[in-house]
């Protein structure tokens, strides 16, 4: 199993925000559907501010090309993204078109 992390800032307006998180707790089924038939076995979004943190847990199966491919034959994950770009924000440091950035590991504590 492998774990990638990933920041996106949502438009700082409180009420977004609120849009947002409610979004989020009642997920369409065809977006879960498409994240498990991608490879992913366990995601988790955190919140600070405007600020999200996600973590992506993927089995061995799972490529990014596989899910960009996936994504973009899938209306109702099209649908959603066109949806989610109105409460979120690229970061300064994304590529054009780029929501989530892949975040650099500069640090595990080994005990």
């Amino acid at each position: 199993m492998t774990k990638h992390y990933f920041a996106l800032d949502l438009k700082d307006d409180k009420k977004l925000i609120e849009e947002y998180k409610k979004y989020h707790q009642e997920i369409w089924p065809e977006i879960t559907e498409s994240i498990i038939d991608s490879g992913i076995i366990n995601l988790e979004i955190f919140n600070t501010g405007n600020r999200l943190f996600m973590i992506m847990e993927v089995d061995n199966s799972f490529s990014f090309e596989k899910k960009d491919k996936l994504d973009k034959d899938n209306i109702k994950v099209q649908e959603w993204e066109t949806l989610m770009w109105k409460y979120q924000q690229a970061l300064p440091t994304a590529k054009e078109g780029e929501k989530w950035v892949l975040m650099e590991k500069i640090y595990q504590l080994k005990a």
